[in-house]
């Protein structure tokens, strides 16, 4: 497995973390009434994520981000593989984009203002930077 494929499952596993991390204070603040209901817009006030703190909000928001994020890396990883263009450098890349998901989790979830969108910019660089690397 290159390096690249290991990154991608360890990305996955920390988007299955994220929603653990985002799921359990929203189950604790909203009830399980709430979140295990099929959430009909006639049956809540407002949406859920409306009703949860801030930080869950945060944590919630990182963990949809994580998504968007991923679907460009998953393509990066692709890319890399089927063109057999695993390098050291697409590596390093792969890796700093899973540092770069690891600590948006706290940057998100605490504010970390400008601190989170230029983590979030690494990571989002590391990927476009292994495209690039498969192209050249």
């Amino acid at each position: 497995m290159t390096p690249e494929i290991t990154v991608l499952a360890l990305a996955a596993l920390l988007q299955a973390v994220q929603f653990g991390l985002m799921s359990v204070p929203a189950n604790l603040e909203l009830g399980t009434g709430k979140t295990l209901s099929p959430r009909d817009n006639s049956r809540l006030v407002k949406p859920l994520m409306e009703q949860v703190s801030d930080r869950t909000g945060r944590l919630y928001r990182a963990f949809n981000n994580h998504f968007e994020a991923l679907i460009l890396f998953t393509i990066a990883v692709v890319v890399v593989t089927l063109s057999d263009q695993s390098t050291p450098f697409t590596a390093v890349c792969a890796w700093v984009y899973l540092g770069a998901r690891v600590i948006y989790i706290p940057a998100y979830a605490f504010g970390w203002v400008p601190w989170r969108s230029l983590i979030f910019f690494v990571g989002f660089l590391a990927t476009m930077f292994m495209i690039l690397a498969a192209l050249i």
